[in-house]
């Protein structure tokens, strides 16, 4: 039986790209990152740390975007050229990610929520933000416009995990899971300790697998800075912990009660395909998605769903244009209706 697909994310997470090797495999190659992201963008200065925030365009809207796991402010890169002359569009690096110091331990939800607070208090003020989710970043956003609702103008959720599959699935299958986790924490833990020795750049049999080849649209610069914050501990430190977070956030099934209120909210849902997994996991798996989505759509009173046929998980890099499309549709709801001159009043004669 082969892994299931948490398993193959979860090993495949600590890599020089936030591209997993499947979704590289399905996607078409884009085009390549300016090499502005090889720098970093304005500090946002926290007690004792920095988080990396990028900024683009300008305009009274913000646009704020949080990426999935392991993941950081370079998978925009494709997104926000389609949206910075309609507001002022926002990405940043999550703590211990890119440019980001490592911030305190654990990296759970309620760590990201509380740094997209500040994240969102330095691109918009007192202003509401559109907030853009792809994976993981779906989930802290969703609990961000649970806890702040009134900075929260609209949701747009990337192709949200499945959740509560866990628990339904064979027993076979959760062993299996059980086993990987294992074997990559072991190798997180051998790739913090080499990185801690200054040996990561020149890995060892046992550290080969923590650093992998950029994918082709990162060039030199880009991907030498990528690398470079990879060879910090901080970043594997911080990657371990939010993996770790991540068992218990999706090992849980959405609650049925979750509530954004009239917040706008939509969701672009990718091609899921599960490609060789048998049968009785994939109904499993299949069941946790859809129920996953549904709950989240019935929590906002102004939910729309997006189908991106033939687009891998990776909708940031594969359907750009989708996502623009999506935060522009909720740009123009928030747009004031136009004023109309004051009508004139009727001549006395």
């Amino acid at each position: 039986m082969k892994p299931s697909p948490l398993a193959v994310l979860l090993m495949s997470l600590f890599v020089c790209t936030p591209v997993s090797a499947e979704s590289a495999a399905i996607a078409p190659t884009p085009t390549p990152i300016p090499e502005d992201y090889a720098e970093p963008g304005r500090p946002i200065d926290l007690p004792g740390r920095r988080l990396n925030l990028r900024c683009f365009g300008r305009g009274p809207q913000v646009v704020v975007l949080e990426a999935g796991g392991n993941a950081d402010s370079t998978t925009w890169y494709r997104v926000v050229p389609l949206l910075q002359d309609a507001a002022r569009v926002c990405a940043y690096d999550r703590a211990g990610y890119g440019f980001s110091n490592e911030g305190p331990m654990p990296r759970d939800l309620a760590a990201d929520v509380a740094d997209l607070h500040q994240v969102v208090r330095a691109a918009a003020g007192r202003a509401p933000v559109v907030l853009v989710g792809h994976s993981l970043g779906s989930n802290i956003v969703r609990r961000y416009a649970q806890t702040h609702p009134q900075r929260v103008a609209g949701l747009v959720l990337l192709d949200p995990p499945e959740q509560g599959a866990e628990p339904a699935m064979p027993a076979q299958w959760r062993q299996q899971d059980a086993a990987m986790s294992a074997r990559r924490d072991a190798l997180l833990t051998a790739c913090e300790s080499a990185a801690q020795a200054g040996r990561l750049d020149t890995p060892e049999p046992a550290t080969q697998s923590c650093l992998r080849a950029p994918p082709p649209w990162m060039g030199e610069a880009v991907a030498e800075a990528v690398r470079s914050s990879k060879l910090k501990p901080g970043y594997w430190r911080s990657l371990r912990s939010e993996l770790e977070s991540n068992r218990s956030l999706f090992a849980a099934p959405v609650p049925a009660d979750e509530s954004y209120g009239a917040i706008p909210l939509r969701m672009l849902v990718a091609d899921a395909a599960y490609a060789g997994v048998p049968e009785e996991a994939r109904a499993v798996l299949q069941q946790a998605r859809t129920q996953t989505h549904q709950r989240i759509l019935a929590a906002s009173s102004a939910s729309r769903r997006v189908d991106l046929p033939g687009s891998s998980h990776e909708v940031p890099l594969d359907r750009p244009q989708a996502v623009a499309d999506a935060v522009r549709e909720l740009l123009r709801a928030q747009d004031p209706p136009a004023s109309k001159p004051p009508a004139s009043k009727p001549k006395v004669r």
